[in-house]
């Protein structure tokens, strides 16, 4: 029993990694449905973290989605990435109307070894809870945010370490940051390798006295 209490909680690299990326992508998903980036009748609902939650099932996006993670994942590997943000803007105004951040710190005395077995000891119950407050959270962000009152897009960045090579596919991008922002701090979780903290900006509106 003492063996098997030990391994469940065992985080290593490679499974804190894994662990980080399946949250990004969970993550998107969740804002992409929320604030109806995409139509509801392309996204399915699945199981994780003990909630029903959405994913699309648009074809591009999902590939899309797939390249982005799996450099993402390669990064998270290496330890240098610095935080994910997932841009909202208007099609007609061009202007940024949020931005979700999800800054990464990493232990670097883990990643700079390189070893994807080298582990940290921390309960993956624990940290499967602390995700799914933070999810329980994007979901709830429609009661806060402003109304999308014109079709979007969105954008993902991902800010690295000077020294990342970056593929010839990915191109160069400014912060995109919003002025006058809202800033709305969510809830945080750890592997005890790579620590996640979550927040979204929003653009203030003439009524935001009333939110």
């Amino acid at each position: 029993m003492a063996t098997a209490q030990a391994t469940s909680n065992e985080i290593t690299l490679k499974g804190s990694t894994e662990i980080v990326t399946e949250f990004f992508g969970y993550s998107i998903n969740s804002i992409l449905y929320q604030r109806g980036i995409y139509p509801p009748e392309t996204f399915k609902r699945v199981s994780k973290y003990g909630l029903a939650l959405l994913v699309t099932e648009d074809e591009f996006l999902s590939n899309y989605l797939e390249q982005v993670l799996k450099q993402l994942e390669s990064w998270l590997m290496e330890g240098t990435v610095q935080k994910l943000v997932l841009v909202i803007t208007g099609v007609e105004s061009k202007e940024v109307l949020e931005r979700w951040v999800f800054n990464v710190e990493a232990d670097k005395s883990v990643t700079a070894t390189g070893n994807p077995l080298e582990a940290k000891q921390k309960p993956r119950k624990e940290i499967m809870n602390e995700i799914q407050a933070i999810i329980r959270q994007i979901t709830a962000s429609v009661t806060f945010l402003p109304l999308l009152n014109e079709p979007c897009t969105f954008d993902l960045l991902v800010h690295t370490d000077c020294d990342t090579e970056v593929p010839q596919t990915w191109e160069e991008s400014d912060p995109r940051h919003i002025a006058d922002a809202t800033d709305v701090k969510l809830r945080s979780f750890t592997t005890k390798i790579h620590k996640v903290d979550t927040c979204v900006s929003y653009r203030n509106c003439v009524d935001d006295d009333d939110i």
